[in-house]
């Protein structure tokens, strides 16, 4: 994918979290915990999430089409959003409720050695995923703060693999902290204690994918930065004098949308506005490239009485 769509950093997810989904399911039918269930329960919602983001970057690649005329960019987007959904649903809400469960009607957990041996490998696996997602993150990511790159990132799956990576690292730990306590103390209640954290923290990714999904869903524009860069490409001085008004949106991770108004000489002929048009659209997308559809109006900017 391009614009930072971390392909690898997707995949490397997918094995991880097939092969630890199984994993739990397999623990919890030895040992009986709660915490095992939900994890499972997590890892396979993560699972269905690599998918849908897979799916939404090959099905983001078609041409376009009479009826989408800007292409299918922003179903990354809408991929996207349906993950933070999956994951607020499957993952959150169904680790409350068999937290809730177990608390009120608790139970020592089996053979132990199942869900800590997992718990173990599954941190293992997730730290190897976490870190491909880390290093694809640093390729694209500049000098922005973690933090500021998941808020402004155009390209979705890469954000939405940080917070997936984080919260099942975060989540395991949980879980085995619920066990370890319900295992050395033979009160399956802590089991169910750190089944609720794992629902919470999963709730908490959910909102915050959710939040930042439908930003880039409404449509966002251009970063200070690139305005910028815009803004000075498209006047040279002469024909073109000044930028009246200008707007930007992105129609998807990989292409920018740029109208402007632009202030040209009364005296210059239309063929001489013509190539001055030209020539700023091809200064724009030397200095931001992804502005690739661009639409200029010239007007003659009139002195203020």
């Amino acid at each position: 994918m391009a614009a930072g769509g971390g392909t690898k950093a997707i995949v490397a997810a997918l094995v991880a979290n097939l092969s630890i989904a199984v994993a739990k399911f397999v623990a919890w039918a030895f040992s009986g915990s709660s915490s095992m269930l939900a994890e499972g329960v997590h890892s396979l919602a993560d699972s269905g999430n690599q998918g849908l983001l897979l799916l939404g970057g090959k099905r983001a690649k078609r041409e376009a089409t009479k009826e989408h005329p800007f292409g299918y960019g922003r179903e990354r987007y809408v991929y996207a959003f349906l993950v933070s959904i999956v994951l607020f649903a499957l993952g959150g809400l169904f680790a409350l409720y068999e937290g809730y469960h177990k608390i009120h009607d608790p139970h020592a957990i089996k053979a132990w050695y199942w869900p800590v041996g997992v718990l173990v490998f599954a941190i293992i696996a997730e730290t190897f995923s976490f870190r491909t997602a880390i290093r694809e993150t640093n390729e694209v990511r500049g000098d922005q703060g973690w933090w500021e790159f998941i808020r402004r990132a155009k390209a979705p799956e890469l954000p939405v693999i940080l917070l997936e990576d984080l919260g099942a690292l975060v989540g395991l730990i949980l879980a085995l902290f619920g066990v370890g306590i319900a295992i050395l103390t033979g009160n399956g209640v802590w089991d169910g204690i750190g089944t609720l954290c794992i629902g919470i923290l999963l709730l908490i990714i959910a909102v915050v994918l959710c939040i930042e999904t439908k930003s880039l869903l409404l449509g966002e524009g251009a970063g200070d930065a690139d305005v910028e860069k815009i803004r000075a490409a498209l006047t040279d001085g002469e024909t073109v004098s000044s930028v009246i008004h200008m707007k930007t949106l992105y129609l998807g991770p990989d292409e920018l949308l740029v109208a402007a108004k632009i202030a040209v000489r009364h005296e210059d002929s239309a063929e001489k506005v013509a190539e001055a048009i030209n020539a700023a659209e091809a200064r724009v997308r030397e200095a931001v490239p992804l502005a690739r559809q661009i639409y200029l109006e010239p007007d003659i900017l009139r002195p203020q009485s």
